[in-house]
């Protein structure tokens, strides 16, 4: 069956017939559904319900949209209970209590709504393939200087825990620790206003050679939201130590 063969309203056994034909694998109406095609159900002009109608006084398709709805024909219900649809005039409309209930084959499928579905997955499959095809992007390397907190952020986090100028040990000491220590060596390369320091690694140090007590270390990771991220390294860091 061709696309120019598929009637405008096509019935379930047509839609799922035509989609195999299409994509070489079976359809039922849950897939269908959960693939977010909306069926129809013709309705004949009932004057109990002539605010639904309109002037469509010969009756018309309404769309079976409602979660529960669908949700129950997924589940493999054996009829059609339609609790909400739109009016004549597509505007949403709450149906009396139970609801309409229609057979099975009462349902339709519109005929762009099965095209725009196959053209879709068409463009889905091709995509998968140029993806599995591209070769994976080449990792960048990360650059030292991403990976530090500056000197504002050093002295929020831990001046207060610090019994030394720790403001003056930044700016003159060679990383504080009498080498390139916690500061990261590539982000002075260019000034010193640049710097930054790997703040496990200069926390660490401040408690080793500083005496600086663990517990507002630990709390300064915990509470600085630039630190969040450096948590895990240094509790890390401290179980290795075994502290």
């Amino acid at each position: 069956m061709s696309a120019t063969d598929l009637p405008y309203r096509a019935t379930l056994p047509d839609a799922c017939t035509w989609l195999e034909q299409q994509t070489g694998s079976p359809w039922t109406l849950a897939r269908l559904l959960e693939h977010a095609v909306t069926p129809y159900v013709w309705l004949d002009y009932d004057p109990a319900h002539a605010d639904l109608f309109g002037d469509a006084n010969g009756g018309y398709a309404a769309p079976i949209f409602f979660q529960d709805d669908i949700a129950r024909l997924i589940a493999g219900s054996d009829d059609v209970l339609m609790t909400m649809t739109k009016d004549a005039y597509k505007i949403v409309a709450h149906l009396p209590a139970p609801g309409f209930r229609r057979p099975l084959d009462a349902l339709r499928f519109q005929k762009k709504d099965l095209t725009q579905l196959v053209a879709r997955l068409e463009r889905e499959a091709q995509a998968a393939i140029a993806a599995a095809a591209a070769p994976p992007p080449e990792p960048k390397a990360p650059t030292e200087s991403a990976f530090g907190i500056n000197k504002a952020q050093v002295l929020e986090a831990f001046a207060a825990h610090a019994r030394m100028d720790l403001g003056a040990a930044l700016d003159h000491a060679i990383g504080i620790f009498g080498d390139d220590g916690a500061r990261v060596k590539a982000s002075v390369r260019k000034s010193k206003r640049n710097a930054v320091w790997n703040p496990v690694t200069l926390a660490l140090g401040l408690h080793d050679l500083h005496r600086v007590p663990l517990g507002p270390l630990r709390r300064a990771f915990q509470t600085h939201d630039f630190l969040l991220d450096w948590e895990d390294d240094w509790d890390q860091s401290l179980r290795l130590l075994g502290k």
